[in-house]
């Protein structure tokens, strides 16, 4: 078994329910589950911060949705443990079920039913009152961008609209936790930014999100952390600036220019422990590659300004997190 790359996980205190690290909402210790002959999910570990954005990446058939399953309760684990907000998901059920939001990859909905209808019809399942549940849906529908159809049938919106109810639907209960299982899952490109930024202003919110997704670049910039799994098992969980800096000393930024400049592109060339300076095809961009025992990002910003270029953007190089992808992960089909 390949050991995963990992920055620190807390561990387990046997015979107790409470969390040796207080920032943490859920620990999964030793998970592991099989249907029939075939392993799922071999003996995984890590854990989820407390109000922070984890990505949960792997290529199709690496274990995700199971693992998932297991956070939601609906999977009883086999082997391992898994703890939720001090819970254990095997016995307390119940209380875990209240404080996680679930949004399934393939949802299934009342579609004969108003967005209205719909979400109330959960939040009464959840014994939340009547005047509550208009008040929290009308929260709901705000921050998904969903007030204006408030009352359109299901079966007539969009897949795009449909995640939102989807997602809405997870929240009606004030969950501390949600676990969304590919929500950006056959979205066009604007639907999927628009999703992103709902995330992002749940998290300022104080929830928890746990994201599940086989893109990892689409996660780069959202999430905290990441746990990166292949074959059923964990290959790196931690932070996302230690997953772009693991096991090498070299690193790479884009830097996005107003205007292609050639000064730029000598002045960052001449830099001791630049290694390479590529243009980005069709942008006035450069892709610098460094190495970062003898050179860091401001030494670059100022080489940039000195020559007369102007900067728009500066940021690593997100290339290195698809590459880092790859080099965990097996190729291959899974079965």
């Amino acid at each position: 078994m390949t050991t995963p790359a990992s920055e620190p996980i807390p561990p387990a205190i046997p015979g107790s329910t409470a969390f040796p690290n207080a920032d943490c909402c859920c620990e999964i210790s030793g998970l592991s589950h099989s249907y029939k002959a075939h392993q799922a999910v071999k003996n995984v570990s890590f854990t989820i911060g407390r109000q922070s954005i984890h990505g949960f990446v792997g290529p199709n058939g690496a274990g995700k949705t199971t693992t998932l399953k297991v956070l939601a309760t609906l999977v009883k684990p086999q082997k391992g443990r898994v703890t939720m907000f001090g819970h254990d998901v095997a016995t307390e059920f119940k209380k875990v079920r209240r404080r996680v939001g679930y949004m399934q990859d393939h949802f299934s909905m009342y579609r004969q039913m108003t967005v209205f209808e719909y979400l109330d019809f959960f939040g009464a399942a959840y014994g939340i009152a009547s005047a509550e549940r208009t008040r929290t849906i009308a929260d709901i529908l705000a921050l998904t961008d969903m007030t204006g159809r408030r009352d359109d049938l299901i079966r007539g919106l969009s897949r795009g609209m449909q995640q939102r109810v989807s997602l809405a639907r997870a929240l009606v209960h004030d969950p501390d936790l949600l676990l969304l299982d590919e929500p950006a899952s056959g979205l066009d490109p604007r639907a999927r930014i628009e999703l992103m930024e709902i995330l992002q202003e749940l998290r300022a919110l104080g929830k928890t999100v746990f994201i599940s997704s086989h893109i990892l670049s689409e996660l780069a910039t959202l999430c905290d952390s990441v746990t990166i799994v292949d074959r059923g098992e964990v290959r790196y969980t931690g932070s996302m600036h230690g997953l772009m800096r693991r096991d090498d000393a070299t690193a790479g930024y884009l830097i996005e220019l107003a205007n292609p400049h050639a000064g730029a592109v000598a002045a960052l060339a001449a830099l001791d422990g630049v290694t390479s300076v590529e243009p980005v095809d069709g942008r006035p961009s450069l892709r610098v590659a460094v190495d970062r025992e003898r050179i860091g990002a401001n030494a670059l910003l100022q080489a940039v300004i000195q020559s007369g270029a102007e900067i728009a953007a500066f940021s690593e190089d997100l290339k290195q997190l698809n590459q880092a992808f790859m080099d965990l992960t097996e190729p291959g089909v899974r079965t």
